[in-house]
């Protein structure tokens, strides 16, 4: 099954993760089909940016998103709506 989930990078105590389409599968860090966008938790305000066209793709395409990046596309759509 094809997963849009996080891709962990950034330095210890300081997470940056990438919005990663992969096989569920592969490791967390590992081997990826696209990478959609990035999260940045720590950083304040904007920390997120997704491309919500393809990520609307590989929806259609049957991918699942894990809860937070569910969550981060939700909040990518409301702020391109405004």
């Amino acid at each position: 099954m094809v997963r849009i989930r996080l891709k962990r990078a950034g330095a210890k105590n300081q997470p940056a993760y990438r919005v990663v389409v992969t096989d569920s599968r592969s490791p967390r860090d590992g081997r990826f089909i696209e990478e959609l966008g990035y999260y940045e938790p720590l950083k304040a305000g904007n920390n997120a940016k997704i491309n919500v066209e393809r990520a609307d793709y590989w929806l259609k395409c049957g991918a699942k998103p894990s809860f937070t990046v569910a969550s981060l596309i939700a909040k990518e759509r409301r702020k391109s709506a405004q």
